[in-house]
């Protein structure tokens, strides 16, 4: 039998729980390198991780021996967990939105990434999450965004 052969990469999004601002610009470098680092550990491979002060965004390609749903959930509690401990009163909130990145896209959608502080000053995190869910065909109750 030939080997399994994959190229799974995600666009993953997610928010500090009640979207408070607690990713300043002298917590921002140690989390991210935490999240890559976590990413690492879970046998990720991360591309690129941004955001603003209450949001992060990751491009990760993961192994095919975990469900999105599983390394988020493990992603969430270790870095909250450590994060914790160096920022009081910090958490994420329990969703996500996570959209599949063709091989051909990755750059694309890692500007995208890199360019989060400029495109939140234009775009909020509500207009935001509801136009990558309609260009990524995704159904969703508008008043739960």
């Amino acid at each position: 039998m030939a080997p399994s052969c994959t190229n799974l990469t995600f666009h993953i999004v997610f928010v500090t729980r009640e979207r408070r601002p607690l990713i300043d610009e002298e917590f921002q470098p140690r989390l991210y390198e935490y999240l890559g680092g976590t990413i690492r550990g879970l046998k990720g491979t991360s591309i690129e991780i941004g955001g603003v002060e209450d949001l992060v965004h990751i491009l990760v390609k993961l192994p095919p021996t975990i469900t999105v749903s599983d390394f988020l959930a493990k992603l969430k509690a270790n870095t909250s967990k450590w994060a914790k401990s160096v920022r009081r009163g910090f958490g994420w909130q329990d969703g996500y939105a996570a959209f599949t990145v063709s091989e051909s896209q990755v750059e694309r959608v890692r500007r995208y990434i890199q360019n989060q502080r400029e495109h939140h000053a234009k775009a909020s995190f509500p207009d935001e999450l509801i136009a990558l869910l309609k260009a990524h065909g995704v159904k969703f109750d508008p008043n739960r965004i």
